[in-house]
């Protein structure tokens, strides 16, 4: 098992997990290629915005892995160089999807365990982490990792599920 950059060399499994995700209700997506757009291409994207190229308005640069176990794509992890005002309440540092396939298998854990060690690489010493208020399989990934609940805050819009903000605090 190993958390790697984005590559093409697992198109077939990515575009898999796709079709899985499509009726996924959790809230956490996958990106998807846009029409006419090569996997290379799609692949590139990752590159660029983690150099913080080509943004669009809003945006802050992001480093994105994915967890690949046996040559097949099982999740990703996107870690968020900075926080605007937004993120610091709804989205954190550290966002991170498992295919539905691949749930209730210790993945999640695993895959956010994996993102802190890159996350030291990068520099971060605390990191925060945001979920929905009831969704019990991320409060126990995050609960697992050393999260601390900081608070609970209403959903961003009149509606919305609660969410529960974590920090994290990377051991030295």
């Amino acid at each position: 098992m190993e958390l790697i950059l984005p590559s093409v060399k697992y198109k077939k499994s990515y575009l898999e997990s796709l079709k899985e995700a499509e009726t996924d209700d959790r809230g956490a997506t996958l990106q998807t290629p846009k029409a006419n757009e090569s996997f290379e291409d799609f692949v590139k994207h990752f590159y660029d915005e983690m150099k913080g190229i080509n943004l669009p308005e809003g945006y802050i640069p992001a480093t994105m892995f994915w967890l690949i176990d046996d040559g097949e794509f099982i999740g990703r992890v996107q870690i968020r160089h900075e926080l605007t005002d937004h993120l610091l309440k709804y989205g954190g540092h550290i966002g991170y999807y498992i295919r539905p396939s691949k749930r209730k298998m210790g993945y999640g854990k695993k895959i956010l365990g994996m993102a802190l060690l890159k996350a030291k690489e990068m520099g971060f010493e605390k990191v925060l982490l945001t979920c929905n208020d009831d969704n019990v399989g991320s409060i126990r990934i995050i609960e697992g990792n050393g999260g601390v609940l900081e608070n609970i805050l209403d959903g961003e819009k009149e509606g919305e599920k609660k969410k529960r903000r974590y920090w994290i605090t990377i051991k030295k």
